[in-house]
């Protein structure tokens, strides 16, 4: 777990990774539930016995799954201390190169970007990547904001 503390110490930190999580493993079950409560039942995620037929061989997961997993993995990876509280500020690009796989695993590798001091704290840049064990190409690559505020 990395932790930095304080604004000159992330600052400090920019252009060096955050860290690379542990794999995860992408169940259908978990597909179905994310699919259940997003209402996106689309048959090439939910529909084993279809999505055989498919260009994929079998089911993928939502990118958007993929990508709801980024808080999980920065909680094991990073820690901002010293500031009075942070905020998801947001994404400004996030792309799905290739599909994942339901039944395969998958990781997340985070760089720090940039740092902009803003009223009150700082927004931080991260470039997240994510992985596919055994993939040539990134499923997910997203930028991620966030903000810190120091009061």
């Amino acid at each position: 777990m990395l932790t930095l503390t304080g604004l000159d110490e992330v600052k400090a930190h920019v252009g060096k990774e955050l860290g690379v999580s542990d794999w995860h493993d992408v169940t259908q079950e978990k597909i179905n539930e994310f699919a259940e409560v997003t209402g996106d039942d689309q048959w090439i995620h939910i529909d084993v016995e279809r999505a055989k037929d498919s260009p994929f061989g079998g089911t993928i997961a939502h990118g958007y799954y993929t990508l709801s997993l980024a808080p999980r993995f920065s909680y094991d990876m990073f820690k901002f201390e010293g500031f009075a509280f942070g905020i998801n500020y947001g994404l400004n690009r996030v792309r799905f190169p290739a599909p994942m796989p339901v039944g395969q695993k998958v990781r997340m590798r985070a760089v720090l970007k940039s740092v902009e001091e803003i009223p009150g704290g700082a927004q931080i840049t991260s470039e997240l990547t994510f992985e596919r064990e055994g993939g040539e190409k990134p499923v997910c690559v997203a930028e991620s904001l966030a903000r810190v505020y120091t009061g």
